[in-house]
């Protein structure tokens, strides 16, 4: 059994899970959030298998602060030295047309990574800040990045560009590129497990994120999200696709700069915006059994947006096998589930309405003689992550000790 430490870094917050694994089992040892990094009233709450939950509060300046203290934590219960940590494996947004899959992180890969972070505004340095501090932390430990857009780069040409001047491609590299892939991998590769098949499956990310993606038989062939996370459905406070004059025309005639009107587009719209300042789902949906109005409207507005692409995947697949919902939203929210699968009934979508109550675990949740699958699959992107890292490091260096001997 080897120990790999995932790491997910966002601008005030490390998630982490510490894994045990080995070449088919991997199991949680431990896991937590450090967050409100560089704020007032930063702390870590940490979970160690065997004992009860730990919060430390704690003045965390910065990541790397912030990952001083998690080792700490995990060198007081979870491991006995950091030796005992073959790798650690990092998530991140955006690797370009760089990259397809994980990769150990090297000079040259960082050259690459720091290339993409200014295509995503929010969590770009986010991401690069964490691997800098594990460097700084454990200059001698393996690091492996796996990309949210690294599925994605099996999408066509037709299904990537954009219809501007190509030099806009070919020498500035703007296109779509995805995200939320690790997240719909892993729900693809669990579906065809739960249904005997592959097939082509429409995936659901809903979360303050989301994303919706047509995969064929294992393949991102379209996605939701584009060249930046901003784009597709509506978001907890994200826009999702607008008229792509309306930036230009705030910054014309409200006098805006642009990093005011991005400031605008990604945290002050989607939910919270329709709603009048609520971003989280389960707070709209009280809002709107309530009748508050502006919240009945946001809900709308997302099934709305979300059916459009469902319809647009189902056409660009050629039919659907499977819905499959996940993500915050799309786990727990029945009522969001079912108002969705009510307007795909012409598809000969029958919901399994006691089934759609169920919470917390994978479950297909249409009835038996529904001709379209529906499920319900938590996502585990810190599962994906600590695979790829193991395949990369400890379980290349087993193979490779079985070969010798």
């Amino acid at each position: 059994m080897t120990k790999i430490l995932v790491i997910n870094s966002g601008s005030t917050s490390v998630k982490f899970q510490l894994f045990e694994a080995s070449a088919n089992t991997y199991e949680v040892i431990a896991k937590g959030l450090a967050e409100r990094i560089g704020l007032e009233d930063s702390l870590l709450t940490i979970s160690i298998r065997g004992k009860d939950k730990q919060v430390f509060k704690q003045a965390l300046s910065n990541h790397e602060a912030a990952l001083k203290i998690i080792i700490q934590a995990l060198l007081d219960g979870a491991v006995k030295s950091l030796d005992e940590i073959t790798a650690v494996g990092h998530r991140l947004g955006l690797g370009g047309e760089y990259f397809d899959k994980s990769v150990i992180i090297d000079k040259d890969v960082m050259s690459k990574i720091y290339d993409t972070v200014d295509f995503l505004p929010l969590h770009g340095k986010a991401f690069v800040l964490g691997i800098e501090a594990v460097s700084a932390l454990l200059p001698q430990i393996t690091q492996v990045a796996t990309f949210d857009s690294a599925f994605h780069q099996t999408m066509p040409k037709e299904a990537y560009l954009y219809a501007i001047p190509s030099e806009q491609y070919e020498k500035h590299h703007i296109r779509r590129y995805g995200y939320h892939g690790t997240s719909h991998k892993y729900v693809a590769q669990e579906a065809a497990k739960l249904l005997g098949h592959s097939g082509k499956f429409i995936s659901c990310h809903l979360g303050g994120g989301a994303s919706i993606t047509a995969i064929d038989n294992g393949k991102s062939v379209d996605t939701s999200m584009g060249f930046t996370p901003t784009s597709g459905i509506l978001m907890g406070t994200r826009s999702g696709d607008i008229d792509p004059y309306i930036p230009l025309h705030i910054m014309k005639t409200q006098n805006k700069t642009a990093d005011e009107v991005n400031a605008m587009l990604n945290k002050e719209s989607g939910l919270y915006g329709l709603s009048g300042g609520y971003s989280d789902l389960r707070d709209i949906e009280a809002r709107y059994l309530a009748g508050d109005e502006k919240a009945i409207t946001a809900v709308d507005v997302l099934v709305h947006g979300i059916l459009k692409y469902i319809g647009a995947f189902i056409a660009v697949l050629g039919g659907i096998d499977a819905l499959i919902f996940t993500a915050g939203a799309g786990e727990n929210s029945s009522f969001l589930r079912k108002k969705i699968c009510d307007r795909l009934a012409y598809l000969g979508l029958n919901l399994n309405d006691e089934a759609n109550r169920r919470r917390g675990e994978a479950a297909i949740i249409s009835t038996a003689d529904s001709k379209l699958a529906v499920l319900v699959i938590p996502t585990n992107e810190e599962l994906m992550i600590a695979r790829d890292t193991y395949n990369l490091t400890a379980g290349s260096a087993e193979e490779e000790l079985t070969l010798t001997a």
